[in-house]
């Protein structure tokens, strides 16, 4: 067992040739991380418009030492006496969404199949990152050199992605409209100004690969913000394009997303698409809204007067759709905590609606499923004091043991929206998952 008061980390560097060598690489990793029944690969895909990423590939592999909790189990000061005890350790972790009942009087009321723990987090065994071409292995029981061997050395498997799996939804179209409808209706009222409304989609019981599906996965989408997190049986492949909350220095970074539309077939309708999305009425509504709830959120965990709107309406393009992106800062108050601010913003709101309490009584409410890991985050915590959590969307999430596949998607309902563009919306982005799926 190693000693974590003080333990001997051993480190090797390597500068990688080129793109096309850091490919390769990850492409090892990924089938080597098939050893461990713990890891968390962090990958930003190469997305440099990001001034905010300190890492192009971040993994923490094997386990020293973990915490994992319910909600309702103080689950959030379990993870303070976790961090203050790992000071200079990295954390890898997740917060699942129903962490909300600890922070407000709420509770989940749809069956858990999935069995996630609502928080879970370790300190790795190794830790590998990438940093401008630069790799670097770091390790607590093995000399890192070897590690890089083991990896260089790894067999990629050519698994056949299972083809044959088809997903069921768990509301049907006509419901899914009458719910929009509803929400609106709760809107018309001034209950709420904006909800985000998911669905699921799943098989009960179905058997692949998850590390190949991973990697085809992480190839077509190039997520910025992808994370590939394994806890045992429990598995979360995640394309996601959003970041929750970051920290650098004293600086707390938001970046909700709020519209989207599909990419164009040409380069003059994909630039015709951008800029209908630019100018939409209705997702820029949806974007200020939740930027105004974000900056609500930051304030409150914030110096008086440092949150700043940097970027409104960014249009940003990915391989399947492009985005509506915003980002928020502001410097952190030396008397809050990171994790208090982190428990001050979550769940984040752009998959709540504002305003955020009502909306997440009008989800358990009006949706059909518990969403667990969806719509939660993902990151880690630095010795440095820096963290960064993504949202977890455009997620594939499976239980290896019963062989549970989730997938969930969703979108922001305003008075304006209509049900059919809504729904129709929501099959796109689960079309692409599902293309992954068929191989």
């Amino acid at each position: 067992m190693v000693d974590l008061s003080a333990p001997t980390w051993r480190i090797y560097r390597s500068k990688l040739a080129d793109p096309a060598a850091l490919e390769a690489f990850k492409t090892k990793l990924i089938q080597w991380l098939a050893r461990f029944e713990q890891f968390s690969y962090l990958d930003s895909n190469g997305h440099r418009h990001d001034a905010y990423q300190a890492y192009d590939l971040l993994v923490g592999v094997g386990c020293l030492d973990a915490i994992q909790a319910r909600a309702g189990e103080d689950a959030f000061e379990q993870l303070t006496q976790f961090k203050n005890q790992y000071p200079q350790e990295y954390l890898f972790g997740y917060l699942a969404y129903d962490l909300k009942n600890e922070l407000e009087k709420l509770d989940s009321c749809h069956s858990n199949p999935m069995e996630w723990p609502d928080l879970c987090f370790f300190v790795p065994e190794h830790r590998i990152s990438v940093q401008d071409q630069v790799l670097t292995i770091v390790s607590a029981t093995q000399a890192p050199e070897d590690l890089y061997r083991e990896i260089h050395q790894t067999k990629v498997q050519t698994t056949k992605i299972a083809g044959n799996i088809e997903l069921l939804p768990r509301i049907q179209r006509e419901d899914y409209l009458h719910t929009v409808e509803q929400i609106r209706q709760e809107i018309g009222w001034g209950n709420i100004y904006e909800m985000n409304f998911c669905q699921e989609f799943y098989h009960p019981t179905c058997d692949l690969d998850p590390f190949a599906l991973f990697q085809h996965l992480r190839l077509k989408t190039q997520a910025p913000f992808a994370a590939f997190f394994r806890w045992q049986a429990h598995f979360a492949l995640c394309a996601s394009p959003e970041r929750f909350l970051a920290k650098r220095v004293q600086k707390l970074i938001s970046q909700p997303i709020k519209g989207t539309i599909r990419r164009g077939k040409t380069e003059v309708e994909d630039a015709a698409l951008k800029t209908e999305l630019f100018l939409s009425p209705k997702n820029r509504s949806e974007n200020v809204m939740i930027v105004d709830l974000v900056r609500n959120d930051l304030a409150r965990s914030c110096q008086p007067g440092t949150v700043n709107v940097e970027e409104l309406f960014g249009i940003y393009s990915f391989n399947t759709v492009h985005q509506m992106i915003s980002t928020v800062t502001g410097t952190l108050s030396t008397e809050v905590s990171d994790i208090e601010a982190i428990k001050r913003a979550f769940p984040m709101g752009s998959m709540t609606g504002a305003p955020k309490l009502r909306s997440m009584q009008l989800i358990e409410q009006l949706e059909r499923s518990r969403r667990g890991l969806y719509s939660g985050a993902i990151g880690y915590f630095a010795p440095n004091g820096d963290f960064d959590f993504n949202v977890v969307i455009r997620s594939l999430l499976y239980q290896q043991e019963s062989g549970y596949l989730s997938l969930q998607v969703g979108g922001a309902i305003v008075f304006d929206s209509d049900p059919e563009e809504e729904y129709a919306e929501c099959l796109l982005k689960a079309e692409r998952l599902r293309e992954v799926l068929r191989g």
